[in-house]
């Protein structure tokens, strides 16, 4: 989702104002027994950010200079800059530097700072520019922005490329375990709303695919089956981020579910990635089949292993019902353990956040448009009935393409119990 209002990857018709069925609803306050996921980040062969050695540690490191420089203000009467700066409060934080700031109006030299390289040598630089749990005055929301402009595509209908795909990666394993500072989670989920697709696989179970942390254009080709490991429905030109690998010797290793988890905590942000994954489940829908299969499905030829060309789409539906059951185990979580104070409060703002109702087209779509198109595809009416019920709005919206699309009862009903599945199991489960 990108900065400067949403736009369209199609020209498709949608009903605005559709009446919701009645539909089973779980109780809000529904979620998993585990502990909070927490975790710091890995040490590295890289010098560890200004943060390290606690509230006094860079005093110690550099009490020369600082001496000196008090020196200075006694003899001559005038005051300096430190270079350390405070909120207010008694820990130090991290001031934004200008010229880092400007990056936020230069995408091309934002994705070059950002830009770790494929053999991730230049990572380094990335985390010691991200990984700050305290920073200063407005710091953090214009390091969001010069996140977003370091990773997002040129524009409407342009798709990532390497050089994006791989900042993206860099920014999410600078970030892994660290708690982010108050108005950079924002923009971080702008980020991941971005690469909606790459944040919804599971990298792991393609380790055999998984060699760097972004793959070009190329690896999204179908093979003879349309079978890309990818993903559905891919743009045909983009480069795709694999968050899911891990590099030992630069000790990168983003968690996009741990990520994500603390992403939720501010309710600007859970809006932002609530709506990517609604917009990309209506996105999904909408290039099915009327019998809700995958149109690019050609068969294998080896009768030992049968397949459909249900198979894969009976898996993608548990997976996007299970990222919004993800969201609202979050919720959930942070409502009891007193991470959100005011759950009303919470979902007020998390509300006006949020930019409205996502339908599927009425009929078929064949358009392949970029990740960065589906989560600022435009929205089809406002909000209607309770938002923080994910089951009840995933529910409405597959019952309405149901019924436009003709799809056989039978096929409904299981498509149903598979959203119903992947839901609660998120919901529920660690």
């Amino acid at each position: 989702m990108r900065d400067g209002g949403s736009r369209s990857d199609t020209g498709d018709d949608r009903d605005v104002d559709r009446p919701e069925d009645g539909l089973d609803e779980l109780p809000e306050d529904a979620a998993d027994q585990a502990d909070e996921v927490s975790e710091r980040p890995a040490d590295t062969a890289d010098e560890p950010p200004a943060e390290v050695g606690g509230r006094f540690g860079p005093l110690r490191r550099h009490r020369r200079l600082v001496v000196c420089a008090a020196a200075l203000v006694l003899a001559a009467g005038v005051s300096v800059p430190l270079a350390l700066a405070y909120s207010g409060g008694d820990k130090s934080c991290w001031q934004l530097p200008a010229s880092t700031r400007a990056l936020a109006d230069d995408p091309a030299a934002a994705t070059e700072a950002f830009d770790p390289g494929e053999d991730l040598k230049r990572f380094g630089s990335t985390r010691k520019l991200l990984a700050h749990e305290k920073v200063c005055g407005d710091g953090a929301r214009a390091l969001g922005r010069v996140v977003n402009a370091a990773t997002r595509a040129a524009g409407p209908g342009e798709p990532h490329t390497m050089a994006q795909a791989r900042s993206a990666y860099a920014v999410a394993a600078a970030l892994h375990g660290v708690e982010l500072p108050d108005g950079l989670a924002p923009g971080v989920a702008r980020m991941l709303a971005e690469y909606v697709v790459d944040v919804g696989r599971d990298d792991r179970i393609f380790d055999d695919q998984v060699t760097g942390p972004a793959v070009p254009a190329e690896g999204a080709q179908p093979d003879e089956r349309g079978y890309v490991w990818l993903g559905r429905f891919l743009a045909p030109r983009e480069a795709h981020v694999t968050f899911g690998y891990g590099d030992s010797l630069t000790q990168a290793a983003p968690d996009i579910e741990i990520l994500v988890a603390e992403l939720a905590k501010d309710p600007e942000a859970f809006a932002i990635l609530y709506d990517a994954e609604r917009a990309c489940f209506a996105h999904y829908l909408e290039r099915l089949t009327d019998e809700g299969g995958n149109p690019d499905f050609r068969g294998s030829t080896d009768k030992r292993f049968p397949s459909t060309d249900q198979d894969w789409p009976d898996n993608d539906i548990e997976d996007l019902s299970g990222r919004i059951g993800n969201l609202m185990k979050y919720r959930a979580r942070y409502a009891r353990d007193g991470t959100i104070p005011d759950l009303a409060a919470f979902d007020k703002a998390v509300r006006a956040h949020t930019r409205g109702t996502y339908r599927p087209a009425s009929r078929q779509l064949g358009t392949r448009p970029p990740m960065g198109d589906i989560a600022d595809r435009p929205v089809t009416g406002p909000v209607r009935g309770d938002l923080m019920d994910g089951r009840h709005q995933l529910a409405t919206v597959l019952a309405g393409w149901a019924k436009e699309r003709n799809v056989s009862d039978e096929r409904a009903s299981a498509m149903r119990q598979l959203m119903d599945d992947g839901y609660v199991r998120a919901l529920w489960l660690m």
